[in-house]
């Protein structure tokens, strides 16, 4: 329940504006606006009627009656035609009937005047200069006529007083509508030079009502063509390639449009463009000259062509000296360690006076490389490179090489520089297989050097440090191989040593630690004694005995015996070897004859090398037992009714002998399943098993039988046919009172009560507003269990409610009804107010205003002044929002100021 305050309905129509002005239009021609009218109030509003004063105004869009609900609007176009020009406004009046609480005939006053059409040409240009234009060429320029009138003007003809100027462009007769251009090209022409100006006219007729012939003056004057006076050059004299700027001079400005002048050269060692241009208005230009080199001396001329006049300019070319010279002819490296980088420099200088071009530097000579150059370079005279030349011998002895720079030189395309050094091998290291060994052995061990070994190899000295260990006196790398191998030889010893090999050439030394080990042999045993407890007479029992070489050498096992006549030891054959880590199963075995109260003992010994128990004893011992024999099986329960589970137990008449007794079970009905065997567990009298019962639809025995050795047992079971019942915890569900739009909950139990499961097929609710959920069908309830169902009242409207909930089952007694009620009840708004304090005017009764949240039109609620401080508003609607106020009133009627709003929101 909530608390606020409400209004009363109003309709009311406003309009988007009360005033239409159309302003000036044309003769024949319609203006249009629109008007929106808006429901603004908070009921209906329906507009009865629109009507027009005024013949040359009309309204159109809106059909009446029309009803706008609140908040809707419509669409009025109100329309203005003239038919004749006025130097006054028309006026016109649109008058809209509603029932609108506010102004119910509306008004909206129109206006508007009609002009007549005029078409009017406006020219871009009255005057036109040409200026100064070359005796044969034509100058143009354009004119634009534009038709800015009301009414389309038509230009009837163009004409042309001059006979040096033209007008082309538009043909006549043309129309232009308002707004339209088209585009006048006015020329001029002139045949000879003059001292003045040439004067020409061109006019242009139409209907415009303003300057229906407009005329456009237009001058210009011819002038003579220049001539070519001179062809010049910045530089005269060229050694190499090079640029040189040229210039072209005339005897006068050149014309509009420019003056071209043809270029051309007598030899391809210079070139030129084919053609310069001197600007419009300008006495010269300029070009360049692109100069290559020469082997030889030359002359060159270049020429300059305009019309009937040339000019020339000569050019001297020198031939260049192109010259390379290289700081030195040879480079030494002498001796270098093998696969040790020794570098050497070289300086290119170009020592001519042209350009030195290297295309190449090749080099020769293993273990010789270049670098510091990129090719081809060119070296302009004076400049220098750098050359790198790097020695890295890989085998030893002498190494020789040559380095050939290709150049365009004129001492010699094929420059040729000596190369020299020597490689000098060295031991670079010792290894050998095994950095630890135990016993005697051979260690495979390796001398390495830097780099092949010179012709006739190279002797490694070696030594060892201990007598343990020896090695060669020495060992030879053979001639350009970079390693040799030798062997070590190692004798066992019994403590442990560190011994060093050494390997020396001239003043290098490398030396390998060896660790020898002490050698031990040991066996270990993973049992000493072995117990083989009861054993039936006549059978065998055995033991694993797991033998470990755990020492660092191999052990030798010479011989196992047994004592003891019913013990026994298979599996291993002596002498036998085991090496570190080897392991081997020796088989112990127990064979009673007779039963007797006390153990036989035995023990097994075994001998071997090993460095701490040499003679290695197993104790054995077990009993003779006579055979075990079954002597019962038996279960929890005799009797079902329903499904379920029997414990059982098979008990022999002794302990189970080693490895356990094992009994058969079998049963007579399929409603009784158990495992084909069970075993009793060594030295244990009896075994647990389970029997699962199914239900059966009338009554039935079953017979267990277990069988053992030729011995047999059973036991009897009775299965009987079980009752399924469900009860419920409630037949009926009232609700009681709801709110709309609100959600109330309850719940139910079912129980099967009977002594068989029952099957839940359905659960289904025939009434609106009533909802079931809580289980998934179908559901099994075994004897005992329970489940719960969830039912909901949710009302939408108001009233009372009735329904049922049906659940359907397999229970004999068929479906279970359960009756369903409920009222609903509306949201209403309970509002309270204190008195009104400060006022010393006697309140009578109040006035409870409500609107919609977001609007400002709040209605009355109460028909009369309510006399309590408090109102319940029962109009509401569900999820809308309200805001409420309340105001006072006097013995008078008249009414306080509002009191403060509370807004609320119905769910």
């Amino acid at each position: 329940m909530c608390s606020g305050q409400l209004h009363a309905a109003t309709a009311t129509l406003t309009v988007s504006t009360t005033t239409i002005a159309f302003g000036n239009v044309n003769i024949g021609q319609t203006a249009i606006q629109s008007v929106t009218l808006s429901s603004t109030g908070t009921a209906p509003v329906t507009v009865s009627s629109i009507s027009v004063a005024g013949s040359l105004f009309s309204a159109t869009g809106v059909s009446t009656p029309l009803t706008l609900n609140p908040g809707q609007t419509a669409k009025l176009t109100a329309s203005f035609s003239p038919l004749a020009a006025n130097p006054w406004n028309y006026t016109g009046l649109i008058t809209i009937a509603s029932n609108s609480s506010t102004n119910p005939s509306l008004a909206i006053s129109m206006s508007g005047a009609g002009i007549a059409m005029t078409p009017t040409l406006i020219v871009s240009a009255t005057t036109i200069a040409f200026g100064n234009v070359n005796v044969g060429q034509t100058a143009t320029q354009s004119v634009t006529l534009s038709s800015t009138g009301t009414a389309p003007v038509t230009i009837s003809s163009i004409s042309v007083a001059g006979s040096l100027f033209g007008a082309t462009g538009v043909s006549t007769p043309l129309t232009l509508n308002p707004g339209q251009t088209a585009k006048l090209t006015a020329s001029f022409s002139p045949l000879v030079a003059n001292p003045w100006n040439y004067t020409g006219l061109i006019t242009i007729a139409s209907n415009s009502s303003t300057n229906p012939s407009s005329a456009i003056n237009m001058s210009g004057a011819g002038i003579a063509v220049p001539t070519l006076k001179a062809l010049s050059c910045g530089t005269s004299s060229y050694t190499g390639a090079g640029t040189d700027a040229c210039t072209v001079s005339l005897t006068a400005a050149a014309p509009g449009g420019g003056q071209i002048v043809s270029l051309s050269s007598s030899n391809p060692a210079v070139i030129v463009p084919a053609t310069v241009s001197v600007p419009s208005g300008a006495t010269s230009a300029g070009f360049s000259a692109t100069v290559s080199s020469v082997t030889s001396a030359q002359s060159v001329t270049l020429t300059a062509t305009s019309g009937a006049v040339a000019q020339s300019f000569a050019i001297q070319l020198s031939a260049m000296t192109p010259t390379l010279g290289i700081s030195s002819s040879s480079a030494s490296f002498g001796s270098v360690a093998l696969n040790t980088t020794v570098s050497q420099s070289l300086t290119l200088t170009s020592a001519g006076t042209g350009p030195v071009i290297i295309s190449s530097a090749g080099i020769s000579g293993a273990g010789f490389t270049l670098s510091g150059i990129t090719f081809p370079t060119t070296l302009n005279p004076g400049q220098t490179a750098t050359l790198n030349i790097q020695f890295d011998p890989t085998t030893s002895g002498a190494a020789t090489g040559q380095i050939s720079i290709a150049s365009n030189s004129s001492t010699g395309t094929s420059t040729i520089i000596t190369l020299g050094g020597a490689g000098l091998a060295a031991l670079k290291s010792l290894s050998c297989g095994n950095a630890s060994m135990t016993g005697a052995g051979t260690d495979a061990c390796t001398v390495t050097l830097n780099g092949g070994a010179p012709a006739g190899g190279m002797v490694i000295n070696l030594a060892s440090n201990n007598a343990a260990v020896t090695v060669p006196a020495t060992v030879t790398v053979p001639a350009n191989a970079a390693s040799a191998v030798f062997s070590a030889t190692v004798t066992a010893v019994a403590t442990a040593q560190a011994v060093s090999i050494t390997a020396s050439a001239g003043s290098a030394s490398q030396n390998f630690a060896l660790e020898l080990n002490a050698a031990v042999a040991t066996l270990s045993l993973s049992t000493s004694s072995i117990n083989y407890g009861n054993v039936n007479i006549g059978a065998t029992a055995t033991a694993p005995v797991i033998l470990t070489s755990t020492g660092n050498v191999p052990v030798v096992i010479s011989g196992v015996s047994v004592a003891g006549s019913l013990f026994g030891a298979t599996g291993i054959l002596t002498p036998l070897t085991l090496n570190p880590g080897q392991t081997a199963t020796l088989s112990a075995s127990f064979s009673p004859l007779v039963a007797n109260p006390w153990n036989y003992t035995g023990a097994i010994t075994i001998s071997s090398n090993s460095s701490s128990n040499p003679s290695a004893v197993v104790n054995m011992s077990g009993a003779g037992v006579a055979p075990s024999a079954l002597s019962a099986i038996s279960c929890g329960t005799a009797s079902y009714t329903a499904a379920g589970t029997d414990a059982c137990t098979v008990s022999l008449t002794g302990a189970a002998p080693s490895g356990g007794f094992t009994v058969a079970l079998s049963s007579n009905n399929s409603a009784v399943t158990l495992p084909a065997s069970v075993t009793v567990a060594s030295g244990a009298t009896s075994a647990a098993f389970s029997v699962s019962v199914s239900t059966v639809t009338s009554s039935q025995s079953a017979t267990i039988t277990a069988t053992a050795a030729g011995v047999s047992q059973i036991f009897a079971i009775q299965l009987g046919n079980g009752v399924g019942s469900l009860s419920i915890n409630a037949t009926s569900v009232p609700f009681g009172a709801v709110v709309v739009n609100s959600t109330a909950a309850q719940s139910i139990t079912l129980t099967a009560s009977g002594t068989s499961p029952v099957t839940l097929s359905a659960a289904s609710i025939t009434a609106v507003g009533f909802t079931v959920s809580g289980a998934t069908f179908p559901l099994t309830l075994n004897p005992g269990q329970t489940a719960t169902l969830n039912i909901e009242f949710a009302p939408l409207t108001t009233g009372s409610f009735t329904g049922q909930l049906t659940i359907s089952s397999n229970c004999a007694g068929g479906n279970i009804a359960v009756g369903l009620s409920g009222t609903s009840e509306p949201h209403e708004v309970q509002l309270s107010w204190g008195l009104p304090s400060g006022s010393t005017d006697p309140v009578v009764g109040y006035n409870i205003y409500r609107t919609v949240a977001g609007s400002s039109d709040y209605v009355l609620l109460n028909a009369a002044e309510d006399s309590q401080t408090t109102y319940t508003d029962t109009t509401v609607m569900h999820a809308t929002s309200y805001v409420y106020y309340v105001m006072s009133v006097d013995s008078s009627g008249v009414q306080s100021s509002a009191s403060n709003t509370i807004a609320l929101t119905i769910p």
